[in-house]
């Protein structure tokens, strides 16, 4: 991934295609674990938090035909093919059959669905915060099928096992990095309720 966007420039591309609150909400989740897991494997933390920035940029125009166009769009915003691969892998056996093979494309495959499933857990919380969450809350209702029943437990699972971490490790960290953009996602606990 060479010659990418600042982070900035990266957020007014994506919301040329992504102007949903919750949309925005989710890359943002997903960004802050990018980041976070960058600094845990000496990576480029800027580069990694580009691409969870912007893996699901075809998404709120094409949610049937998600990663189809994103080659494309991403083309045409002037990212190359190593980004674009980047990208599409995140969907592996779901709406792609590009598989996730360098260390940012597997985090990203493993991160994607984790982040909506700590996000719910965190809003069922007292305190409507991620800063309090721990992993044993989160693992109870990974295994509580009806709960966040959208989120797909098997493609969490296959995400750690494709970074060769435990599960228990790969929801520690994917919450550390989702605490340290808390505010943005609203998730700090310093909002107040809206019941």
């Amino acid at each position: 991934m060479n010659n990418l966007p600042s982070r900035e420039q990266a957020w007014n591309i994506l919301t040329k295609y992504v102007t949903t609150d919750h949309l925005q909400r989710h890359v943002l989740m997903v960004e802050g674990a990018m980041r976070h897991f960058a600094r845990l494997y000496h990576e480029n933390e800027d580069d990694w938090g580009v691409l969870g920035m912007l893996h699901d940029i075809d998404f709120e125009l094409y949610p049937e035909e998600h990663l189809a166009h994103a080659p494309q769009i991403l083309r045409d915003e002037g990212f190359d093919e190593e980004f674009i691969h980047a990208v599409e892998s995140h969907g592996y056996g779901i709406c792609s059959d590009v598989e996730p093979v360098t260390n940012a494309e597997k985090v990203l495959f493993a991160v994607d669905e984790l982040t909506g499933l700590i996000y719910a857990c965190a809003l069922m919380r007292p305190s409507r915060s991620v800063m309090d969450l721990e992993v044993k809350s989160v693992k109870k209702k990974f295994k509580t099928a009806n709960f966040a029943a959208n989120v797909d437990r098997k493609v969490i699972q296959d995400g750690a096992d494709r970074l060769g971490m435990p599960l228990d490790d790969v929801i520690r960290e994917t919450i550390l990095g989702m605490r340290e953009c808390a505010e943005s996602i609203g998730l700090s606990g310093s909002e107040p309720s809206s019941e």
